[in-house]
């Protein structure tokens, strides 16, 4: 009799992991069941922003793999709209709702993947039953949400609430699609993955592109007015609206994990190992935005919500169900967005995160360009940098710039990764010619710049 490999989760991790599986074991050695509970599998919810703004014409551009793919080509049973309500550890099985047609069913399983993904943070205050109010999690939701721009009459304020990745790159799009924006943020600065210095660079190309930014400002409720969202409400007034974007951030979508019994660690995420097992559950492994992971550099376990991460999750999963073996070694938190054509890139630890692990370091800033000086289409560059003392080891990096900005950042993810100092940062042999860099690339610049910090400390 076959063994059954249970999915939960139609997206990254879920399938990438159901993949790997399939491509060392057929079916007559491994039936493959992933249950989905949206309308679509193997999506970039990254690339959903652009598809928003109309920069990216038609949604199928966005799914990797659909499920009739999976189904005639990987022979695994996706079972679209179809949410798992409960797992049974004890009697290997778990139970799934229909929630078009209504009903349950039950399905045993031998192993059990859990990439369950995350949930949106949603106040009480955004619990509402006005039109006209969206989080951006999944590619139904923005579906929802360009029905709601395109409909009769089209709305023209758009409010954004949060100024992570997805809050600025939601106003963008809405900017594109020729709305008035308003960006609220609560803390002192949008875009806090990145230190405050380097955030007002991106506060400064957004308020040029037109959004305005509210920061310091708790949003309290929702207006609507003949069941559609009228204005935010905030402790300065009301700002009127007519589409509201939640971007709050997301926590690991863990209540059937916990419920179940499965180990959570201290950021909230399920706990693994660096295979994707599940510890002290057999034949349970877990992957993608609902686990925790190690970040390389602190040590510390984080929650890092990437597509990038579960997909390489998925697939190290997939390896070890299937038979092989593989690991998954953390992550230092490397990411890239942009505002328009400013660029934005971040790796590693930020100061507070530095100083929360206990680091003592130096940061330096140096501004520099993309191209030779003389080069047309020359744009300023600005790169951070933060080391430890004394060893001089690198523990984070930001780029903020313009053309050729924010992949530079995976130099600097590469030098993290490896350990190395920005002494030895310093004589990397990095590509040259004027259309692409100066002579002195702006990576070696902020180099060298951390290394007369260091210097300058007495190290």
């Amino acid at each position: 009799m076959a063994q059954r490999l249970i999915v939960i989760g139609g997206d990254a991790a879920g399938m990438a992991a159901a993949s790997q599986a399939r491509r060392r074991r057929d079916r007559g050695d491994l039936e493959i069941v992933a249950f989905e509970r949206g309308h679509y599998t193997s999506y970039s919810a990254c690339g959903i922003p652009y598809w928003i703004s109309g920069l990216v014409p038609e949604r199928d551009e966005l799914i990797a793999r659909d499920p009739m793919t999976f189904r005639e080509s990987f022979d695994i049973d996706v079972r679209l709209r179809h949410e798992v309500t409960s797992i049974d550890l004890d009697r290997r099985e778990v139970v799934a709702r229909d929630l078009d047609r209504g009903g349950e069913v039950r399905e045993r399983f031998d192993t059990l993947m859990y990439a369950a993904g995350a949930v949106p943070v949603r106040p009480e205050w955004a619990r509402t039953g006005a039109g006209g109010v969206f989080g951006i999690q999944t590619l139904d939701d923005g579906a929802a949400l360009r029905d709601w721009l395109e409909a009769e009459p089209p709305p023209r304020r758009a409010v954004v609430i949060g100024g992570g990745y997805i809050g600025v790159e939601m106003a963008e799009a809405m900017i594109q699609r020729g709305l008035s924006v308003t960006l609220v943020e609560q803390s002192e600065q949008p875009m806090s993955t990145v230190d405050p210095d380097m955030a007002e660079l991106v506060s400064g190309a957004m308020r040029a592109l037109g959004v305005t930014i509210r920061t310091g400002l708790t949003v309290t409720g929702l207006q609507e007015r003949d069941g559609r969202v009228s204005a935010v409400v905030t402790a300065d007034g009301p700002i009127p609206a007519d589409v509201v974007v939640l971007g709050l951030g997301v926590r690991p979508n863990t209540a059937l994990a916990a419920a179940a019994g499965l180990p959570l660690g201290p950021v909230g995420g399920i706990r693994v190992d660096r295979r994707m097992r599940v510890p002290g559950v057999p034949d349970v492994w877990a992957g993608g935005d609902c686990v925790e992971c190690l970040h390389r550099v602190s040590g510390l376990p984080v929650h890092v919500p990437l597509g990038t991460h579960a997909n390489k999750q998925g697939r190290v999963a997939g390896i070890n169900i299937g038979g092989g073996y593989a690991t998954f070694a953390g992550v230092i938190g490397t990411a890239v967005t942009k505002v328009c054509d400013l660029e934005v890139g971040r790796t590693g630890l930020r100061e507070r995160d530095a100083a929360a692990a206990g680091f003592d370091f130096v940061s330096v800033i140096a501004e520099s360009t993309n191209r030779a000086g003389y080069y047309p289409g020359a744009r300023p560059m600005t790169v951070k940098l933060i080391a430890e003392k004394p060893s001089g080891r690198l523990l984070g990096a930001q780029i903020v710039g313009w053309s050729e900005a924010a992949k530079r950042i995976d130099t600097l993810a590469v030098a993290l990764w490896n350990g190395m100092t920005v002494d030895d940062m310093t004589a990397l042999d990095l590509g040259y010619a004027p259309p692409y860099a100066p002579v002195w690339d702006p990576v070696l610049i902020a180099a060298r710049r951390a290394v007369d910090a260091l210097a300058a400390t007495g190290r």
